[in-house]
């Protein structure tokens, strides 16, 4: 999915980030004060820095855009995550039908960014809630999952903030949200294990609580 502007939401972006700062699970961030241009041109001398001590020759037609694709892939491709006024807008009802079982989305395509290297993080995420009085649009689950993988990561802080962001907007702790990815910083460096898969988990009310609840969306999401 690519970033939609129109579909964009600051104030609760806002609330989100400083509810999962009170949770202490927010991604390290400075303050936020210059607008997207202004910070891809901040990141093209760097790039440019980084390829030319590689010994890479940027007169070269090849090269010589490489500096400026890199910075605008970071800010409008990968890292778009990171901006709070990037937080989707989040459609929820009033669970006026009083549906009370569980709700999941299943293989959520997971593509972020490991913070320790800078490589590719490639998976899935399981969500799961019992509703209590809001019901989301189920695209929503997606678009919560994407935003915070748009961000340099780790997949455990990560699976948390998924997990505390629905907390917030659904007004109930009964979620679970597991992720299942590869690390390229695993598979493709160090020990270059080509087949691990690194799985985490967040769950809340029910789930941790209820051994059948549990139970129950772990063999949904196999199935």
């Amino acid at each position: 999915m690519s970033l939609d502007r129109s579909k964009t939401d600051l104030d609760l972006g806002l609330k989100i980030r400083r509810y999962l700062q009170e949770r202490g699970v927010e991604t390290p961030l400075l303050p936020q004060s210059s607008d997207n241009t202004t910070q891809i041109d901040a990141i093209i001398p760097h790039v440019e820095a980084i390829l030319t001590t590689l010994g890479l020759d940027l007169r070269d037609d090849s090269l010589r855009e490489t500096p400026k694709r890199v910075a605008s892939m970071f800010i409008n491709e990968m890292f778009w995550g990171l901006e709070s006024a990037n937080f989707p807008k989040i459609t929820a009802v009033d669970n006026k039908m009083g549906y009370d079982e569980m709700v999941i989305e299943k293989n959520i395509v997971v593509q972020s960014v490991c913070e320790h290297h800078l490589v590719m993080i490639d998976g899935y995420a399981h969500v799961a809630y019992i509703p209590n009085r809001k019901v989301l649009g189920l695209s929503k689950l997606n678009r919560v999952v994407e935003y915070f993988a748009r961000r340099p990561q780790i997949q455990e802080r990560l699976t948390e903030q998924v997990f505390y962001t629905l907390e917030h907007i659904l007004e109930t702790s009964d979620i679970a949200v597991m992720i299942q990815a590869k690390h390229y910083c695993v598979k493709a460096r160090g020990v270059e294990d080509i087949n691990c898969e690194t799985i985490t988990s967040k769950l809340g009310g029910c789930f941790k609580t209820d051994a059948n609840s549990r139970n129950e969306f772990l063999t949904l999401i196999r199935i």
